[in-house]
């Protein structure tokens, strides 16, 4: 069974879809926040006040550039000013809700370490004895076990590594390829000859692993870092410790107890790690010649029982720019291209670039039972290899009225965005793994049409299937548009083009970052999700 997590809020699914079950506190017995039914902000369905409906449309629309565009350029928006009113977040997720009342509808998260600007008058104390305060640019979140004013709280202070937005990816990821322990400190020899008894022959297995050891990928963990470091190996032995150990692990202190595993003040040991987790990280140091990474949560893990992640460079085209119609995108690595003698006899002239996008012009053929299609070069590709991406055929309605829309094929495992009637981008796909079999009791992806709901920067997965056991934390770039079915960046294969999900939409994770802030709901500044029932970006899946 695969689940997708959020606090207070439990996804469970099969394959990638499923209900929402409500995990208990103030929403229990209600209809579970942030799905497509709930109606989460201002919209049609009168959930606000005529001001507070024109409040979240504009808060939740794109005006100017957006964050990232279709080219990939970022366009950060600017940190709070200094000497505004402040609020953060102390919490993996800290509820934004629709009014100053925990039974109101939640319309947004913000993550540990987020500063938003608020009204600094308390909007009311309904369960919230600290009293709720309205933040921008709507909604309002309970200052207490989740939000500060202090803006010097401890995992304030520890959690400001932001998602990164300007890269592929938002965080620094690994896969476990050993499993092990999670710490709540730097761990002592003594700490590790208890935790890792067989820390030895890890470190052997380790060093003389060239697919995801000790010579693999150093430069991905040192990605926000301005001072290169020396080799795994040299490092290891010259028991280099690097100068700038995060503050809060500095002289044997204990994280902030962010991840909420750390029961005493004395615990070292919080956590375990198993094969297949993938994990996000916002630091990395040198400890003792021990790389340890600190992930998202503040669990301090060592590096070397990781594969660090480099995520698909692929990504897709601008139409119009870099292509246009009608071309094929390159589905598979063996693509060839062939040439017609005009006796129905094909001879291999080449070969085709994989994932790469080809100009045609229009015509096609079936040779040897297998439909080809002609590139403007002259040669020929079959449709096996290659989907023929084509304008819309007929404009559905929310084309002609122009909005903003997604259409997916799934034979093809070809995604085009539209803006009105214009093609704007297209790429490829994972689909669900089963194809075009029934999506309600297989691993495939449900067809129809839907609109973008709830949208997460990155939130969790994980299946607890016989054989196929994984967690894979802080899923980038989640937008939601049918119970439990999305559009995600998956940063643990690189088959795009293929089918291949549990049911889901996978995209390359550059795919994900640009279309997920050019769909709306947008994400305002400072929040790590959101939702909106009935007016976010049309999805359309066919076949």
């Amino acid at each position: 069974m695969l689940r997708l997590h959020w606090p207070a809020l439990v996804v469970v699914l099969a394959g990638c879809r499923g209900a929402h079950a409500d995990a208990g506190g103030a929403d229990a017995g209600q209809a579970p926040a942030l799905s497509a039914e709930t109606p989460a902000a201002a919209s049609a369905d009168g959930t606000g006040s005529p001001g507070e409906d024109a409040e979240a449309k504009t808060a939740l629309s794109i005006t100017g550039a957006p964050v990232v565009d279709l080219h990939g350029d970022a366009h950060p928006r600017p940190p709070v000013a200094d000497g505004a009113p402040r609020l953060a977040s102390i919490a993996m997720a800290t509820d934004v809700r629709r009014r100053p009342d925990p039974k109101s509808p939640r319309v947004g998260i913000l993550r540990a370490g987020a500063v938003v600007e608020m009204v600094p008058e308390v909007a009311g104390t309904s369960g919230c004895g600290d009293g709720w305060r309205k933040i921008k640019p709507f909604g309002f979140v309970c200052v207490g076990a989740e939000a500060t004013v202090d803006l010097d709280h401890p995992i304030v202070r520890a959690s400001t590594r932001r998602p990164d937005v300007t890269q592929k990816l938002p965080y620094m990821y690994g896969v476990v390829t050993r499993g092990g322990p999670a710490y709540a400190r730097i761990p002592t020899a003594a700490d590790l000859a208890q935790h890792e008894p067989n820390l030895q022959k890890h470190i052997a297995k380790w060093t003389h692993d060239k697919e995801s050891g000790a010579t693999y990928g150093l430069e991905l963990w040192l990605k926000w870092k301005n001072e290169s470091a020396p080799p795994a190996l040299e490092a290891l032995e010259n028991k280099v410790t690097d100068k700038d150990i995060p503050w809060f692990l500095a002289g044997g202190k204990t994280v902030p107890n962010l991840s909420g595993l750390i029961k005493s003040e004395s615990a070292v040991k919080i956590d375990e790690v198993a094969r297949k987790n993938g994990v996000a990280f916002v630091d990395s140091f040198l400890y003792d010649g021990r790389r340890y990474n600190v992930s998202t949560d503040l669990r301090v893990l060592p590096a070397d029982r990781f594969r660090p992640i480099r995520g698909s460079d692929f990504h897709g085209y601008e139409i119009g720019k870099d292509i246009d119609f009608p071309f094929a995108l390159v589905r598979r690595k063996d693509a060839k291209t062939w040439t017609f003698d005009g006796k129905k006899k094909l001879t291999e002239a080449g070969e085709l670039a994989w994932r790469s996008a080809v100009p045609l012009t229009g015509k096609q053929k079936f040779f040897d039972g297998k439909l080809h299609y002609e590139t403007k070069d002259g040669f020929w590709v079959d449709d096996q290899h290659a989907g023929r991406v084509d304008p819309a055929k007929k404009m559905p309605g929310w084309g002609k009225n122009g909005e903003k829309w997604i259409d997916i094929n799934i034979t093809k495992q070809v995604l085009v965005a539209y803006e009105g009637e214009k093609a704007v981008y297209a790429t490829l796909i994972s689909s669900g793994e089963a194809g075009l079999d029934d999506p309600e009791k297989t691993k495939s992806t449900k067809r129809g049409i839907f609109r973008i709901h709830t949208k997460y920067l990155t939130t969790t997965m994980d299946s607890d299937v016989v054989g196929e056991e994984f967690e894979l934390r802080d899923v980038p770039y989640v937008q939601y548009f049918e119970e439990g079915y999305a559009l995600h960046g998956a940063y643990w294969h690189d088959g795009f083009g293929q089918p291949k999900s549990h049911g889901c939409v996978n995209l390359a994770p550059e795919d994900a970052r640009r279309l997920f802030w050019w769909t709306e709901p947008q994400v305002p500044p400072g929040w790590h999700g959101v939702a909106k029932s009935l007016t976010g970006t049309v999805v359309f899946v066919h076949p």
